[in-house]
C-alpha cells in the first residue's frame, strides 16, 4: 500500500504495514489490556487467565484442532462480510445465511445416502452456496433495483430464517419418533472426513477433534477471494461500484449488477458454514447450529482489513477466544462464557468503531519523519462512497 501524494521507496512513502498490521495490533492491545482490568476487578490474576486461555487454544493438538474448527466458520462469514463491503454493501445477513446453506448441504446428505462422501461433499457444496446465495438474491435485489437499506433487509431475513428452519425441522424434517427438532443423522458413508482421519491415509496420526476438510476449503476461498478481486474484470468492476458509484456508471458499469453479483458470492460464502457444520461435525441438520458465526464475521472482516490473509488471522484470533475462553470456566468458577463475550465484544468495539483510535498519533509520527498521513483502509468509506454501508 502505498499512500496518496507519495510513491513506494520516495521519501513520504509509509509501509504497508502501517495501516494492515500497526493499527490492528494496537487495537487488539488496547482491547486485551481492558479486558485484563475487567478481570482484575472480578478478582482474579489476568496473567493467568489469558494464559490458560492462550493454552486451552493452542498448547495441545486436540486445542488446536478445536480453534481451527471454530477458525473455519469465521473464515467463511469474514470473507462473505467483506466481498459485499467490497461493493459499498454491510451484509448482516450471514447467520440467515448460513443456515439455510446448512438446510441446503443437509438435504443433499439426506438425498444421497449410501453414495460415496467424495461426490456428496461436492453436491452438499453446490447446494450451500445455492442455498446462501439465495437467501442473500431478495435483499441484493431490494437493494438494486428499489433502493431498500441491505442493513435492514439482511437483519430481518435472518429472523425469518430462523423462523423457517425451526418450522421445518418441527413439522417437516424431523426424525420419525422424535421430540427433538432435528433430522435423522446421516449415513456414515457421506460424512465429510474429519482432519485426523484424512491425514491417516497418509499415515499421519493426530488427536481426534471436530476440525474436518472443510478447513482446506476454507483456505481455498480465500487464495479464489483474492484472485477474484484483483485479477478479472468482474471483481475490478465490484470494487469500482464500491469506491465511488458515479464514477462506475461513468465508466459504463451497472452499480445493480455488481449489487447482486457481490451479494450472491456473499450469501454463498457464508453458506459454506453448513458444509463444516452440518456435513462434518453435526451429521444432521440441527436448530441454531450457526451458534452467532454471521455476526463475528463482521468483526473478523473489520480487523482483517477485509483482506483474505487478515480474515485468516483474525478468524485465528477468534477461534482462539472461542476455543480457549470455553475452557476457562472449569479453572476459574467466576469466569464464565458471558465474560468470554465480554473479551470478544472489546475486541469487535476496538477493532471496529473505535479502529481509528491510535490512527492521529501514528500520523503525528509519521509527520515528524516526512511522511503524509494515512489513508482511509478498506474498511472506511473512501471519496466519493455509495454510503450504502
Amino acid at each position: 500500500m502505498v499512500l496518496s501524494g507519495s510513491v513506494r521507496g520516495q521519501p513520504g512513502a509509509v509501509p504497508g504495514w502501517v495501516g494492515y498490521a500497526l493499527l490492528p495490533v494496537l487495537n487488539l492491545v488496547a482491547a486485551f489490556v481492558l479486558s485484563g482490568l475487567v478481570i482484575l476487578v472480578i478478582g482474579e490474576n489476568p496473567v493467568d487467565v489469558l494464559s490458560l486461555m492462550l493454552t486451552e487454544a493452542v498448547g495441545y493438538p486436540e486445542a488446536i484442532g478445536y480453534t481451527l474448527y471454530y477458525a473455519t466458520d469465521y473464515i467463511f462469514t469474514g470473507l462473505a462480510v467483506a466481498i459485499a463491503f467490497h461493493c459499498g454493501l454491510f451484509n448482516i445477513g450471514g447467520e440467515g445465511q448460513a443456515y439455510l446453506g446448512g438446510l441446503g448441504a443437509g438435504l443433499v446428505a439426506l438425498a444421497l445416502t449410501g453414495w460415496p462422501w467424495p461426490v456428496v461433499a461436492l453436491l452438499a457444496v453446490l447446494a450451500s452456496a445455492l442455498f446462501g446465495a439465495a437467501w442473500a438474491f431478495i435483499p441484493a435485489w431490494l437493494q438494486a433495483k428499489r433502493g431498500s437499506h441491505i442493513v435492514i433487509t439482511t437483519i430481518m431475513f435472518n429472523f425469518i430464517a430462523a423462523s423457517l428452519m425451526t418450522w421445518l425441522l418441527v413439522d417437516v424434517l424431523i426424525r420419525p419418533g422424535s421430540q427433538s427438532p432435528e433430522t435423522r443423522e446421516f449415513d456414515l458413508g457421506v460424512w465429510l472426513p474429519s482432519m485426523d482421519r484424512a491425514l491417516g491415509w497418509f499415515g499421519i496420526a493426530i488427536p481426534a477433534s471436530p476440525l474436518n476438510l472443510s478447513f482446506l476449503w476454507a483456505l481455498a476461498c480465500c487464495a479464489l477471494f483474492h484472485l477474484f478481486l484483483r485479477r478479472t474484470r468482474w471483481g475490478y468492476e465490484l470494487r469500482t461500484v464500491g469506491r465511488n458509484e458515479r464514477a462506475a456508471v461513468y465508466a459504463g458499469i451497472s452499480p445493480a449488477r455488481n449489487i447482486i453479483i457481490a451479494m450472491l458470492i456473499s450469501g454463498a460464502l457464508a453458506g459454506f458454514v453448513g458444509v463444516n457444520e452440518i456435513l462434518g461435525v453435526q451429521h444432521r441438520v440441527i436448530l441454531n447450529f450457526t451458534g452467532g458465526v454471521g455476526f463475528v464475521g463482521i468483526a473478523v472482516a473489520l480487523m482483517g482489513r477485509n483482506h483474505p490473509v487478515g480474515i485468516i488471522l483474525a478468524a485465528l484470533l477468534f477461534g482462539i477466544l472461542a476455543q480457549g475462553g470455553g475452557q476457562l470456566s472449569f479453572d476459574y468458577p467466576t469466569i464464565n462464557r458471558e465474560l468470554v463475550m465480554v473479551i470478544q465484544g472489546l475486541v469487535i468495539l476496538f477493532a471496529g468503531a473505535m479502529e481509528n483510535l491510535f490512527k492521529p498519533q501514528i500520523e503525528a509520527l509519521f509527520r515528524r519523519r516526512g511522511a503524509p498521513t494515512i489513508p482511509a483502509g478498506p474498511t472506511e468509506a473512501g471519496p466519493g462512497g455509495t454510503g450504502r454501508s
